[in-house]
């Protein structure tokens, strides 16, 4: 008995051991992105321009009035490190503030706290002090003008310029100039992660961050038709060895499918799925399909970076803003009327989106304030579950003309005649419908042989340059680029087919192809496989195409559903329409989108959040008439 009574005792102490063991490292490594991720970016009302004081400014306003609402993250975005002189704009070269090892630091003028070597230091303790977050947004790889002042590297295991097989490595022998971003092109480029040097190089921005206190990364020219894998992958990695967690962003998402998310989702914490939304309805209704798409494939909160990930909208252009690629800061009001930002508000919310207002908040109206605080909002954003889009609606124009709402597929709409160039992942078997097509011995063509969604038509095919570079340069290009091509929409015309557009696309454009003057740069060079991929050397991913209507997602009807953490059930008309229309479900059709309810013969207590409307107890058909670009956003509580 006594030696049952001393193993029990064992027993008892080992399991507190474990627990203590699992406690500790539960606190060694909190989760990342529970939820979708709230705060303010600096972009949409202050471009690159913002100073310290503006930032700090901004900070404390925040703090103070939208912290309580779960806004905890203020976010400096890109160019922070650009001396704001004349002659600096968004894509100049040789006005940026970099330190010894090529890594990008404040400008000193704009940022004076950052002297001596400070870096961000002070403006992360202070955004701390207000209990907030601190966030930065920051470019792939290494920036055109270290690579050209050819820096060290720091090698941060060993303290000092990074060394490997008996010499020191610089800037030059990492960067990748032929991957440059494309739409900065004068800015940055990849460099080669499979180089010891490389990933030291990386290692050591990331190491920076976290010792200048950043708790949010927004990482760019990495995802979407940019897609950097290899860069991903090894920054993720840095960001798991270090004490402090950060939570990691990617953007834009131009052109992203869920097939190429899922690549990358468990990478990170959130990743956009857009190109830049601005204060435009296209914009807007440019977001229903993808947001459709996403949901369908599971990718709202799955498993991410040391927590969740999120499928990001963008951020919120509202209120007193800038324009798009301005060298100033916040001059106008949004473009959107209340409708069309309620509209928004309720799509970013039902997607669990992140929310990042993107406004002045030093001119935050009292209206602004209202929509991006309300309660139920924030309350579906946070906590809501089994979200999706729901197609079983019924919408009456002018009392006549019924419409129906297509149930939702991930495939795009048949019946148009544009061709529309996308890149995917080269694991979907629809990448492998590409043949060579050939003419005589001079002419080439490359024609997609895949199902587009029309019958009729000619197969969209284009021509094989039939010199691999425009000029007899370094031998080292034509080793890289052995057995790539060019390709041209026209034969004999010196434009080639870019593997992502040359500026940054708006969510509301419709990409046909980009196509730019031949040069000998990744982003041109192409190359078909034995399987009939089209495999761009740029990012690696494969070429499809589809066909589509030109203005897709730009009108019709839709709705969204969820269910609430106390079994209330959420519901979202959305007219986009350019008239009034009454949109209609019947209350037992709720139940085909969520598992395990039954409504039939139920009785629901029905209400309005953006016109505090009280629908009473509804049985049969929930309905009413949603104007112009607008949404009505209800809250059922169903017997």
């Amino acid at each position: 008995m006594e030696i049952f009574v001393l193993n029990l005792s064992a027993v008892c102490l080992y399991l507190a051991f474990l627990l203590h063991r699992v406690s500790s490292i539960s606190e060694a490594v909190p989760v990342r992105a529970s939820s979708p991720p709230r705060g303010w970016n600096s972009y949409d009302s202050f471009c690159w321009t913002i100073s310290e004081e503006e930032f700090l400014q901004s900070a404390e306003i925040i703090s103070q009035r939208l912290r309580p609402h779960g806004y905890e993250y203020v976010v400096v975005d890109y160019l922070w490190y650009r001396r704001k002189v004349k002659g600096a704009y968004v894509d100049s070269l040789g006005f940026d503030v970099i330190d010894e090892w090529g890594r990008m630091i404040p400008d000193p003028d704009r940022w004076p706290s950052s002297r001596g070597g400070k870096g961000f230091t002070e403006v992360a303790k202070k955004v701390h002090a207000m209990g907030l977050k601190f966030g930065i947004h920051v470019m792939r790889g290494i920036s055109t003008q270290a690579f050209n002042a050819d820096t060290p590297i720091l090698d941060t295991v060993k303290g000092g310029a990074y060394e490997d097989s008996g010499r020191q490595w610089r800037a030059k022998d990492i960067g990748l100039k032929e991957r440059a971003c494309a739409w900065m092109q004068h800015g940055f480029m990849s460099v080669n992660t499979k180089l010891g040097a490389g990933r030291a190089f990386l290692r050591s921005l990331y190491q920076q961050y976290a010792e200048w206190g950043v708790d949010f990364v927004k990482h760019d020219c990495v995802f979407g038709d940019d897609l950097n894998i290899n860069e991903i992958s090894f920054v993720s990695e840095v960001l798991k060895e270090l004490d402090r967690p950060i939570v990691y962003s990617l953007s834009p998402g131009t052109g992203v499918t869920p097939a190429m998310a899922k690549e990358v989702s468990g990478l990170v914490n959130m990743y956009r799925i857009t190109g830049d939304d601005w204060d435009t309805w296209g914009d807007v209704a440019a977001h229903f399909n993808v947001s459709r798409d996403f949901s369908a494939a599971n990718m709202i909160g799955a498993k991410g970076l040391q927590g969740k990930s999120w499928p990001d909208l963008d951020m919120l252009p509202l209120g007193w803003l800038t324009d798009p690629g301005s060298n100033e800061g916040p001059h106008r009001t949004c473009n959107l009327n209340l409708d069309e930002q309620r509209t928004q508000m309720t799509l970013w919310a039902m997607a669990k989106s992140p929310l990042m207002f993107g406004g002045d908040v030093r001119k935050l109206d009292e209206t602004t304030y209202s929509l991006i605080t309300n309660p139920t909002v924030l309350e579906i954003n946070t906590f809501s579950s089994n979200n999706k889009e729901f197609p079983y609606i019924i919408g009456t124009k002018g009392n006549t003309r019924k419409i129906k709402v297509t149930p939702p597929h991930l495939s795009e709409v048949a019946e148009s005649n544009t061709h529309v160039l996308g890149l995917t992942s080269c694991k979907d078997p629809k990448a492998n419908s590409w043949s060579i097509q050939a003419h005589d011995q001079e002419l080439e063509e490359i024609c997609w042989k895949g199902k587009s969604g029309n019958k009729i038509g000619e197969p969209l095919c284009l021509y094989k340059s039939r010199a691999l570079l425009s000029s007899d340069g370094e031998m080292i290009y034509k080793q890289q680029y052995q057995g790539k091509v060019h390709l041209l929409a026209s034969k004999g015309v010196g434009v080639c087919l870019d593997a992502s557009p040359k500026w940054k696309l708006t969510s509301k454009e419709l990409r046909r192809g980009s196509f730019s003057k031949c040069k000998r740069d990744a982003n041109q060079m192409w190359q078909l496989n034995p399987s009939g991929a089209l495999i761009s050397s740029y990012s690696g991913l494969c070429a499809t195409v589809n066909l589509v209507q030109a203005d897709v997602g730009s009108g019709g009807i839709r709705s969204w559903i969820a269910t609430g953490r106390e079994g209330e059930i959420y519901v979202a008309f959305f007219n986009l329409n350019t008239e009034k229309t009454l949109i209609s479900t019947k209350i037992s059709d709720l139940a085909k989108a969520l598992p395990g309810k039954n409504l039939n013969g139920a009785s629901c207590k029905c209400r309005e959040i953006w016109s505090a409307k009280d629908y009473g107890v509804l049985q049969q058909t929930l309905s009413t008439a949603v104007g112009m670009h607008g949404c009505a956003l209800f809250v059922l509580n169903c017997d």
